[in-house]
């Protein structure tokens, strides 16, 4: 059976295994090389990489750094400036438009908070000044009026923001990493944790009876962690919920005309909508508390994707479609009238209170987890493994690893999402093809 190797006296360091290659794994094995580290292994279930059905394996993810919280904002800016790294290799669209915030309390925060940290913004404190920043579209009658952010909106445009391609950066990082040594096994289905006598993670063992030994064990799986191991009680750490999104393609002469928009992001809606990508499509969502789904038997949240259920498990529900043919609308109301391309549930996993769990298990030295992205991990993919290292070193901020504690006490949500509580997906209501066109 294969056994990631141990530390020895020539090899100080201690040997890691990561179970999950998606944005928290991949940046920690990249952020252990960094360190030195030689003996890293990174498992995952998928028979191809980057996971087809991963949350990180998607077309663009936001990238900003436009946060009511100013150890995100700071963090959000150290990432930022992690893109314009040449390994990226332009992964990272910071276009002149940035991103366009909409909203209030939260927003507000936000503005004096990305102003604190040398972020270049900008009020908007009119709908003609919204206008203004989508080139060209303002004076085709292609964009929405923006008449619903009445005077109590704080709106604002931050030019240092702008979006990732999700999966070619996570497909880059990962063949990084790999020709730096670290052994990436694709088809790993991990079952259960090794403990030695004294109740401590040493390794893992696989689906195969493979085993894999480490001093330490980090469980980066994202949305499947509580599922996968229900022994450790992570429900009230680790909820798994799908987010709905929805696609559109546009004909070259269309994507060249909405080419020069910014990512638009609305805190009083959880709406957003991205620039054309270089294949002419537009994506769209609703950030906010999602759905769950508990299999037969079970009483834990479990992603449901093309994977598990490849007749319809990219469809989402109804109701959430029409709502964001409504959202997408007042944006971009001609884009509204088009049909659509294609849906997801992009499955997240979440904490209470969008915070990040990243820290030991109590009373386990050897096992350490690095999840809970809660929506909004993906764009700090540069530096997120840095967290997790500090972590394995003890050497994470005191104040950053009680935030982010696996037994920390739960604050109350942080107002960023429009709902907070999640909904059960029901099946009989997930749309198919012909919801895909808009009614006349």
């Amino acid at each position: 059976m294969p056994l990631a190797s141990s530390t020895s006296e020539s090899s100080p360091k201690p040997a890691v295994v990561i179970v999950g290659a998606g944005a928290f794994g991949l940046s920690t094995a990249y952020h252990l090389l960094e360190r030195g580290y030689t003996s890293v292994t990174v498992l995952d279930r998928a028979e191809h990489l980057p996971a087809i059905d991963a949350a990180s394996t998607d077309m663009n993810k936001v990238v900003r750094s436009s946060y009511g919280d100013p150890e995100y904002t700071r963090l959000a800016r150290q990432a930022i400036e992690g893109w314009r790294n040449d390994m990226w290799q332009n992964c990272y669209h910071e276009s002149v438009c940035g991103v366009l915030n909409f909203g209030d309390a939260y927003t507000e925060q936000s503005i004096i908070n990305d102003l604190q940290h040398g972020a270049k913004v900008e009020r908007l404190d009119s709908p003609a000044s919204i206008r203004a920043q989508f080139s060209g579209l303002h004076k085709s009658g292609r964009l929405g009026t923006f008449t619903s952010l009445d005077a109590s909106s704080t709106n604002y445009i931050n030019h240092d923001g702008g979006w990732a391609e999700a999966e070619r950066a996570v497909g880059l990082l990962m063949e990084h990493v790999k020709k730096r040594g670290v052994n990436v096994l694709p088809g790993k289905v991990v079952r259960e944790l090794i403990k030695d006598e004294r109740g401590q993670t040493k390794g893992v063992r696989c689906a195969d009876d493979s085993e894999y030994e480490a001093n330490i064990v980090v469980l980066a799986l994202g949305s499947w962690t509580a599922s996968v191991f229900p022994s450790l009680n992570l429900s009230g750490r680790c909820l798994a919920t799908g987010q709905s999104v929805a696609t559109i393609q546009l004909t070259p002469e269309e994507a060249e005309e909405y080419s020069k928009t910014p990512v638009v992001l609305d805190f009083r809606t959880g709406f957003y909508v991205f620039p054309p990508t270089h294949r002419n499509v537009v994506k769209f969502a609703i950030h906010a508390a999602g759905h769950t789904y508990v299999t037969p038997g079970s009483t834990i949240s479990t992603p449901r994707t093309i994977v598990s259920d490849p007749d319809n498990g990219l469809w989402i529900p109804r109701s959430v479609l029409k709502e964001l043919r409504v959202q997408l609308g007042s944006v971009y109301p001609a884009l509204a009238e088009k049909p659509f391309s294609g849906t997801r549930l992009c499955w997240y996993n979440d904490s209470p209170d969008g915070d990040w769990v990243i820290g030991r298990y109590p009373d386990d030295s050897g096992l350490v987890l690095a999840t809970s992205g809660s929506g909004h991990a993906f764009k700090f993919l540069p530096i997120l493994g840095r967290l997790v290292v500090d972590v394995i070193e003890n050497k994470l901020d005191p104040e950053l690893a009680a935030r982010f504690a696996v037994d920390r006490q739960v604050k109350p949500p942080n107002g960023e999402r429009a709902s907070v509580i999640p909904q059960e997906l029901n099946i009989n209501e997930l749309c198919g093809p012909e919801d895909l066109i808009p009614s006349l």
